[in-house]
């Protein structure tokens, strides 16, 4: 029983120590190191892109325009079939260049077209272009336009005298609807209380 402790106290006890020495595993060291040499295959494959590149242009630059001529050791005939092949080689490729530019011209033709029929078959439209409208303005301006209808002031002259007339007419004409031995008996009567 013993014996199985101590050898579990000594198996953990190693696993501890391994852990420790991995956490100093990247030292300061360790990392310029790293970082120097991620920076001289940097260096090293940016050179053989650029050489890539340029073997590159170099065999275009010959596919196109042909292998540089020694004109240095040419007499004056190879001169002369020189030049009259350089000057049939550019007017083939402005003839090329001609049709290449004619074609694409032809296509976007036919292509403006088509989109014409479809936009006709689909009834789509090109909307126009809308101004910019302040929201606040419109209804601020539609405020303004209901108080000048609205005048408030006028409106309630008019109602209260409309109100009075009609209630003064009413008794005015149930006053003269009397005949006038009532109206004077009333008036005897209110006059003798006033006296006594």
């Amino acid at each position: 029983m013993d014996a199985k402790k101590a050898e579990v106290r000594a198996r953990l006890a190693q696993e501890a120590a391994a852990k420790k020495g991995k956490k100093g595993f990247m030292t300061p060291e360790r990392k310029k190191k790293l970082r120097l040499l991620l920076r001289k295959k940097a260096a090293e494959e940016l050179k053989k892109e650029q050489e890539r590149k340029s073997a590159e242009r170099r065999r275009i630059i010959e596919e196109r325009c042909g292998k540089p001529k020694n004109l240095e050791d040419a007499n004056e005939d190879q001169v002369r079939t020189m030049c009259k092949d350089h000057s049939d080689r550019i007017a083939k490729l402005e003839e090329a260049k001609y049709d290449l530019e004619y074609a694409v011209k032809i296509k976007d033709h036919e292509i403006n077209e088509l989109n014409i029929l479809v936009n006709d078959l689909r009834g789509k439209f090109v909307k126009p272009a809308l101004k910019k409208v302040s929201k606040y303005e419109n209804k601020f301006a539609k405020l303004q336009k209901k108080a000048a209808e609205f005048n408030f002031r006028n409106q309630l002259k008019q109602v209260k005298k409309k109100e009075f007339e009609m209630e003064e007419d009413e008794k005015e004409k149930k006053q003269e609807a009397k005949p006038e031995w009532a109206n004077k008996g009333k008036d005897k009567g209110a006059s003798e209380v006033e006296a006594a």
